[in-house]
């Protein structure tokens, strides 16, 4: 198995991701077979502790891998756009992307398997069929998907050079005073919290551009457009500039009056080239349910 390691897997050990991506190999047994050497990263034997970098290339060999069969399951699916390379899902709040090791049912991934079989991608592995990128569980939105190892290829390398729009909507804590603004602040995994990222000095490069939409007495709406794709970057960057998104409590916002599932983000736009072709896909969703309801809520208390 050949696994390449995306910006989400930035700073991650070694051991540690292939525990994610092998679900069903204890993390010991993976730390064994990488002292035998047979785990490779770029053709080089590291150790367990090895801090994985984006597009790095890890070779698991064959025997390492036991048998892993994630089931198909009939959960509706909200395709955007289709064609015969990929297509894109508007992925609802509360739903992983892939499976975990605690989680492998309800997923993406399960719709997907369901829905189109073996016509996904299987660079990263079974458990990541198709998927290209992720959404956080209660981010919804748009998500593009791959069919085949080639289209993936085409749209991994769009991702990687920063060619594709992605834009998302949110409501955030507080009122901000600038119309716009360029957010550059290099994001890292907190080391006291894995699951956590946060802004450190030795983080890679994060750009996020900031445009007001509309301002509440307690909180903004906003546009956000990514210009990087770090894990949780919009979240992270909204917490340290102190407008953390709304009902984001793993970034400090807590609890708001309006209870939803969490954050209040949603990747409403995409802009991409279709593979193997120059043209250009242009997506635009409306706003969810989430968003709507406490988006009314203030304006309510603004009447």
């Amino acid at each position: 198995m050949i696994y390449i390691a995306d910006c989400d897997d930035e700073g991650k050990r070694l051991d540690t991701c292939l525990t994610e991506v092998l679900n069903n190999i204890s993390r010991s047994k993976i730390q064994a077979q990488i002292k035998e050497g047979n785990i490779k990263v770029n053709g080089e034997i590291k150790k367990a502790s090895y801090q994985l970098k984006e597009d790095d290339k890890i070779e698991v060999i064959p025997s390492v891998t036991e048998e892993v069969k994630i089931e198909p399951e009939n959960i509706p699916l909200d395709i955007i756009y289709e064609d015969d390379n990929m297509c894109v899902i508007n992925k609802p709040s509360g739903m992983l992307t892939h499976p975990t090791n605690i989680e492998k049912s309800g997923t993406l991934v399960n719709a997907l398997l369901y829905k189109f079989k073996n016509n996904l991608s299987d660079i990263n592995g079974e458990f990541r069929r198709g998927i290209l990128h992720r959404l956080d569980r209660n981010t919804s939105g748009l998500l593009m998907i791959a069919k085949n190892n080639a289209a993936h290829e085409f749209l991994a390398n769009q991702i990687k050079e920063h060619t594709i729009t992605k834009k998302y909507r949110a409501i955030v804590k507080g009122v901000i005073e600038k119309d716009e603004e360029t957010i550059e602040l290099p994001i890292g995994r907190n080391p006291k919290q894995p699951h956590k990222m946060m802004v450190t000095p030795d983080g890679k490069d994060s750009k996020t551009i900031l445009k007001v939409i509309k301002r509440f007495k307690e909180v903004t709406a906003v546009e956000l457009t990514l210009i990087t794709g770090r894990t949780h970057q919009i979240r992270v960057h909204m917490s340290y500039i102190k407008h953390p998104v709304y009902n984001d409590t793993l970034y400090g916002a807590g609890k708001g009056k309006v209870q939803t599932q969490e954050q209040v983000l949603q990747s409403y736009y995409l802009r991409f080239t279709k593979p193997f072709s120059d043209e250009i896909i242009t997506l635009e969703i409306p706003a969810d349910e989430k968003y709507n309801k406490v988006l009314k809520y203030f304006e309510g208390k603004e009447q």
